[in-house]
């Protein structure tokens, strides 16, 4: 029994902590950001002049290639009008 929970602990520690995260692509203070968090962690991290510029990824890479190919990147200048 103690073989299994070790094993069980064993490969929760090896789990990739990114498959268990969602990204989000936001206008954060004028610019591009590419975040873990989600959009009401992020106002309240940010404050008000926070808005999420597209869907919800499940891969960092999905999150920043979509940033790259429609505002040109994180770091970018973009408004929440």
């Amino acid at each position: 029994m103690r073989y299994i929970v070790a094993a069980v602990a064993m490969a929760a520690l090896l789990a990739p902590a990114a498959a268990l995260a969602d990204y989000y692509v936001y206008c954060a203070n004028n610019r591009i950001e590419v975040d873990s968090r989600n959009p009401e962690q992020m106002a309240s991290a940010r404050g008000s002049g926070t808005c999420q510029m597209g869907p919800k990824f499940g891969f960092l890479s999905d999150a920043q290639s979509f940033a790259q190919r429609n505002f040109g990147g994180a770091g970018r200048a973009c408004s929440c009008r």
